[in-house]
């Protein structure tokens, strides 16, 4: 496997991590994400700063040139603007473990210090939107919303019990995140700057900014391609829920991996005091989903990898009711391993012990709290009581 992983991946293969491979099965977009991307993507282009401009909807760039300067860029705006969660998204009993690793060569064990359950993550789009009216865009957004995301309650650990997120991502590249952090025990909303997203918080490993390998925005790097190639990755996950693996005492899971097409992307951070000095993604060619990354210290030593666990499907949770039309991306499991300090956190969507829920609520509108009320400091500082 050699070559075929991320060398993070590698490591964590070789405390224990499995691979099973699979035969390659490849992955289509939505037809609405198709139509979308004919119909608009002769629109989008890259000013000489390399902001987006003139996008409406579906993959700004559906042709990348390797030999194009902005080929980075445009990949990563593809992923960034990535018709994948399109309209509305909620994730419903997020259940994540957080420990210490054993030392390399002895016997592995997962030390699990805090457990960790989320009631919802929510995201609202303002642009892009294919299949919840108002499409493409929402008209009333003063303020040039592209997204907004609400992460609250958490149900535990006890002392965290109430604790919420709020962020708004503006359309405009130079207006930073807006991002409130709500702790019911300190009983008061603080905000965060965008370079303390790449902090981990409450004892566990992962980054607001390494959500679905990374949800920072694309001003916030430089961006370069690396190269094209065939790799592992996981994309038609068949173990639900995900299952630990035994050989590193569960701090990540086993399943199918595949050979995939993949970008190679590195880059290197523009904002003063953030925790990466570079991060290096491994993203899908088909779906612009990335698979896994390596994030490097202010040294340029590897600290850091992040695995995704993903199901190419139209049901969710084969044990639920829910079912989609069409195939849909589900990461049902990830894994973050700071692989200086031998520590590790897990998560699974929707949590191990909740077996006939789906977890994954596409497109559902304000059914599931997908509107307007939800992302609000009120209604963050409201569940938290």
């Amino acid at each position: 496997m050699k070559g075929l992983v991320s060398p993070g991946v590698e490591l964590l293969v070789r405390r224990g991590m499995e691979l099973r491979i699979v035969p390659y099965r490849p992955v289509e977009l939505r037809p609405s994400v198709k139509a979308a991307t004919e119909q608009y993507a002769a629109q989008a282009s890259l000013d000489a700063n390399g902001v987006l401009t003139g996008w409406v909807a579906g993959l700004p760039f559906p042709r990348i040139d390797p030999s194009d300067p902005q080929a980075g860029t445009k990949v990563m705006y593809n992923v960034n603007r990535t018709p994948n969660l399109t309209d509305d998204l909620g994730l419903h009993l997020i259940e994540s473990a957080s420990g210490t690793l054993s030392k390399s060569g002895e016997e592995g064990r997962f030390d699990v210090e805090r457990h960790f359950t989320i009631d919802w993550l929510r995201m609202l789009r303002y642009a892009g939107r294919l299949e919840v009216e108002p499409k493409p865009t929402i008209a009333d957004n003063p303020d040039g919303v592209f997204q907004k995301m609400a992460q609250y309650p958490f149900l535990e650990p006890f002392d965290l019990k109430g604790t919420g997120l709020l962020s708004f991502r503006y359309l405009d590249p130079s207006k930073q995140d807006d991002t409130w952090l709500y702790m019911p025990a300190l009983r008061r909303v603080r905000r965060l700057s965008s370079s303390q997203r790449s902090d981990a918080l409450f004892g566990q490993d992962i980054d607001l900014d390494s959500y679905n390998v990374y949800s920072g925005d694309v001003s916030w790097f430089t961006w370069r391609l690396l190269g094209e190639k065939q790799m592992l990755g996981s994309m038609h996950g068949e173990s639900m829920p995900p299952k630990p693996c035994t050989r590193d005492g569960g701090a990540t899971f086993c399943d199918a991996w595949e050979m995939r097409p993949v970008y190679v992307i590195e880059a290197s951070s523009k904002l003063p005091g953030y925790a990466y000095s570079k991060r290096v993604l491994f993203v899908d060619k088909e779906t612009f989903l990335p698979l896994y990354s390596d994030v490097y210290d202010a040294s340029g030593e590897l600290w850091k990898t992040m695995v995704q666990s993903i199901r190419v499907a139209r049901k969710p949770n084969p044990d639920a009711a829910l079912e989609y039309p069409d195939e849909m991306p589900f990461i049902y499991g990830f894994a973050m391993v700071d692989l200086q300090l031998l520590h590790g956190t897990r998560s699974a969507i929707p949590g191990t012990q909740f077996r006939e829920e789906p977890g994954w609520y596409f497109n559902m509108g304000p059914r599931y709290g997908n509107d307007e009320r939800t992302f609000t400091v009120t209604a963050l500082m409201a569940a938290g009581r």
